[in-house]
């Protein structure tokens, strides 16, 4: 996504360091190998931007999944219901369904949004060399 870099939304979606959209954060690009959901390098490799910037700061995440959980949600039942024309119970289903398949990603994209309230890209840092 390199028309998208310089922008949060890159960093956020692709999981890159808020700084430099150089390196990714996570140990394990696959958010599905459970056991390294959450697994994060201690620091950019590239810019050496810290990414736990006090004890407990991904606590806050658990605030933005709230609602990143509720436009999962809200999108099933919208597919479901009014696109597949399901009853209620098959929405509700497709609903847990999909909250069930989609939390590592939504963990990952809580944790994202979240470090980008914080730091902000720096392109002096994007051309630092490794």
């Amino acid at each position: 996504m390199g028309i998208l870099k310089g922008t949060k939304l890159n960093s956020i979606i692709n999981g890159k360091c808020p700084v430099c959209h150089n390196e990714s954060m996570y140990k394990n690009p696959n958010p599905y190998i459970l056991s390294q959901t959450l697994k994060m390098h201690e620091r950019c490799s590239h810019c050496d931007t810290k990414y736990k910037i006090e004890p407990s700061f991904f606590y806050g995440a658990m605030y933005v999944s709230y609602p990143v959980g509720i436009a999962f949600a809200t999108a099933a039942f919208v597919i479901t219901y009014l696109f597949f024309e399901a009853n209620l119970v098959n929405s509700f289903i497709a609903i847990v369904g999909t909250m069930i398949v989609f939390m590592p990603v939504i963990m990952r994209l809580s944790r994202n949004i979240w470090i980008n309230f914080f730091m902000k890209y720096d392109p002096a840092k994007d051309q630092l060399s490794s």
